[in-house]
């Protein structure tokens, strides 16, 4: 070796670069640069703390509608009342942010279980074919005719005088029950075009060579390749169905009272828009719009970080 080749300075490798990592592990770090990400979290994290502790946002109960308050229409904020009283001497406050536990439950539980379903359905269509994927396909495209919230408009003005009770989750189960009977497809459409594509790889033959089962083929070197696909439509998912219970319950077929939500609050406000108090629409359609606007720059940024084909 010449002298000047010993003298040449050795280039370093920075520590922890030439191992692995793992798809969410690099989405993460491409979250945590964006700005609008991190603005979208907080608000996120807000609600949440909201939906989880009410009690540091308001010590009043939404159902505390003294009598003596009541007036022919809203009184403005101020005083024991910040964002002053709808119609009844209710604080809007108060029904602002037990309003939303009802929300965020029902969208947690809704694709929560919706996304069971549609990661097993398809699964077993992708990786067996046949008459399971015929029967799966032809039960996802008929599903897929018919509009979320027509169905849930249809389904549940057949059961609008069924009472289940005022628990938190009693007003939410029929709603639940429909959104998820008419949610899970597009999961199972997604899972299925990654089994198929992954199923026939190099390390999944090989697997299968060896003897692994077949369900260790499928949770164990199949479902990981559909996670970021999946992952990425949790957001706008949970976005979808916030927005649809808003719908309902403003059209009186959602969560219903005593219990209170962002939309039977909508709707009660919208009778006050132009009679002098706005405050009572304005409040719980502000928390509407920004749950629903950070859930979607959420979904944009996680699907644009865990593939970064689809942003090119």
């Amino acid at each position: 070796m010449s002298d000047a080749a010993a003298a040449a300075p050795v280039p370093t490798v920075p520590q922890g670069a030439g191992a692995s990592s793992s798809p969410l592990a690099d989405a993460w770090r491409a979250l945590r640069r964006r700005p609008d990400t991190i603005a979208a979290a907080a608000v996120l994290a807000f609600f949440a703390v909201m939906a989880a502790f009410p009690r540091l946002f308001t010590a009043t109960s939404p159902r505390t509608c003294p009598i003596r308050e009541a007036r022919t229409a809203p009184q403005g904020w101020g005083g024991e009342h910040p964002l002053g009283t709808d119609a009844l001497g209710c604080d809007v406050l108060a029904t602002m942010v037990h309003g939303v536990r009802p929300s965020l439950l029902l969208a947690i539980v809704v694709v929560g279980v919706s996304l069971v379903i549609g990661v097993t359905l398809g699964l077993l269509a992708g990786y067996y074919l046949g008459w399971v994927d015929y029967l799966v396909s032809r039960t996802v495209e008929v599903f897929l005719v018919i509009p979320l919230l027509l169905a849930a408009l249809l389904v549940l003005s057949l059961f609008k005088g069924v009472d289940l009770g005022a628990g938190t989750f009693d007003v939410i189960l029929l709603p639940a029950v429909v959104l998820i009977l008419f949610g899970w497809m597009p999961y199972a459409r997604y899972v299925r075009a990654a089994t198929l594509e992954a199923k026939n790889l190099d390390y999944v033959t090989a697997a299968r060579s060896l003897g692994a089962s077949d369900l260790r083929i499928m949770v164990r070197h199949v479902l990981p390749n559909a996670i970021g696909t999946v992952t990425a439509l949790l957001p706008t998912s949970v976005a979808g169905v916030i927005s649809a219970e808003a719908v309902l319950s403003f059209l009186g077929i959602g969560v219903r009272p005593p219990a209170t939500s962002w939309g039977i609050q909508i709707e009660q406000g919208s009778q006050w828009v132009l009679g002098g108090a706005p405050h009572v629409l304005l409040a719980p359609l502000i928390c509407l719009v920004a749950t629903v606007l950070a859930l979607v720059v959420l979904g944009d940024a996680l699907r644009d970080a865990l593939d970064p084909r689809l942003s090119a």
